[in-house]
């Protein structure tokens, strides 16, 4: 296994006081007292950071007493949303990133574990049982204006259910590469954890960066949304957007004693909950009750048919199941402040093959992906033009003669990925360690292969698209 161990390099960069500012370290030993990266607020800012073609070394610093508190908050509440103060490296290319004073916390959803022990026990130094869990860290919880290259926070992902290591990056690659904007961007990295009292640090794996969807999600495309300070709302299970009943929306209020996650949760401006809510409601009740050429003139004002129908022809070609059509799951949208309504698109680890909810993804009909109940695809595909444009752009993802969703392409991508990662996979907490070519254990459709060109999900996929 090659690993590049980074404690002597914190030990060194941690001797002396930690500066409010973060300091970009380079190998000729120069250090400026300012971070230009971390007042970037372009996107460039975000092209350094989410490079999947960057592989960089992240290590998180966490005293005994904080990683306690992380541990105690879990024991709690397994969804809370505490934070604890630690240090962060970010090393690439040479350039070392630091900062003191950062916001750490866990996250995710069916993903959320507890990263160390069983239930009530404490950080044990002599012996400690690490577990795979997802993390974020916000650098300006506990400093006001402390950025990373221009982003206030980043998501760290663990590949639960997904021994590739490749399924959410191909996705977010592969939108990107298709002119899906509304999409987050990822790539790769290794993640360290150093307890400061403990010897040395645990090496936690490769992990994926996740860009979060949040306000730096919104104003590094502030010029494609034509805003940054509309109403971004989260989807959870049960958006359907066929209800417009208020109290399915609200705030989420997650706390140590309790947890309220609303089916649409506003993520931003608070303070105009009323007026989100009602612009919500109208919205669905549009959607739901305009038929006819009514209804197409309307939506068409109302969101870019183009770039849904984009966003959609790339979900349902990687199979994604836990989505708005299937399973009224797993999206964000946002309404700009001219009224314009943006899908964004979100939760990809549970694709290319790893199915559930749909009886196999390679062959379901594209016309047919999820109910006919949820208005959204299915009133939009059903208009003559926009159902004829969503089909070429399934056979365009599927061209040969296009980098997107052809097998040699995908295969090509995903190998070069793995070459990059595989000497990095064993890990300190001994889970994940293996490349393997399958889906999840728990999905109906465990025969699928990604880089086997026997039961090949991009091969099989593309040979049955609607003509």
């Amino acid at each position: 296994m090659k690993r590049f161990p980074v404690f002597m390099i914190l030990l060194l960069l941690y001797a002396c006081n930690s500066e409010i500012n973060p300091v970009i370290d380079s190998n000729d030993n120069n250090t400026t007292p300012t971070d230009t990266l971390a007042s970037d607020t372009t996107s460039s800012g975000i092209d350094y950071i989410y490079n999947v073609n960057d592989f960089p070394e992240l290590t998180i610093m966490v005293s005994t007493e904080e990683w306690n508190k992380l541990l105690n908050y879990y024991n709690q509440n397994s969804h809370n949303e505490e934070y604890v103060v630690c240090n962060f490296t970010y090393i690439k290319n040479g350039n070392v990133l630091r900062y003191d004073s950062a916001g750490f916390k866990l996250r995710g959803n069916t993903s959320r574990r507890r990263p160390e022990g069983n239930s009530k026990e404490t950080h044990n130094s002599a012996s400690p049982d690490w577990h795979h869990a997802s993390f974020a860290v916000k650098f300006n919880k506990f400093i006001k204006g402390r950025k990373l290259s221009g982003l206030e926070k980043i998501n760290l992902k663990w590949f639960k259910d997904d021994s590739m290591y490749a399924r959410e990056v191909y996705c977010y690659d592969l939108f990107r590469k298709f002119g899906v904007w509304t999409a987050p961007r990822s790539g790769y990295c290794k993640l360290y954890i150093k307890i400061e009292e403990d010897e040395k640090p645990a090496y936690f794996g490769v992990y994926e960066l996740l860009e979060p969807i949040g306000d730096d999600f919104l104003k590094s495309r502030k010029n494609h949304f034509k805003d940054s300070n509309g109403f971004l709302w989260k989807a959870s299970w049960g958006a359907d957007l066929k209800s417009a009943d208020l109290n399915n929306m609200g705030l989420e209020n997650i706390t140590l004693t309790s947890t309220y996650i609303p089916v649409y949760d506003l993520k931003n401006n608070p303070k105009d909950l009323t007026l989100a809510k009602a612009q919500l409601a109208e919205f669905i009740t549009n959607l739901n009750n305009k038929t006819g050429e009514d209804f197409k003139t309307w939506i068409s004002s109302k969101t870019d048919i183009e770039l849904f129908l984009k966003t959609y022809a790339v979900n349902v070609m990687c199979g994604m199941w836990d989505d708005y059509w299937v399973n009224k799951n797993n999206y964000y949208f946002y309404f700009n402040s001219d009224g314009k309504f943006f899908f964004i698109p979100y939760d990809y680890d549970n694709t290319l093959g790893t199915s559930l909810l749909v009886a196999d993804a390679g062959r379901q009909d594209l016309m047919n992906w999820g109910k006919s109940s949820y208005p959204l695809v299915k009133k939009i595909i059903s208009i003559s033009e926009y159902g004829e444009l969503y089909k070429s752009y399934l056979h365009e993802l599927a061209d040969s003669n296009n980098d997107y969703f052809y097998i040699d392409n995908s295969i090509n991508r995903i190998q070069n990925w793995q070459n990059r990662i595989k000497d990095y996979i064993e890990n300190d907490t001994g889970e994940d360690m293996s490349l393997i070519d399958q889906p999840a254990s728990w999905g109906n459709c465990g025969f699928y292969r990604l880089i086997d060109t026997n039961n090949n999900f991009f091969k099989i996929r593309a040979a049955n698209l609607p003509q």
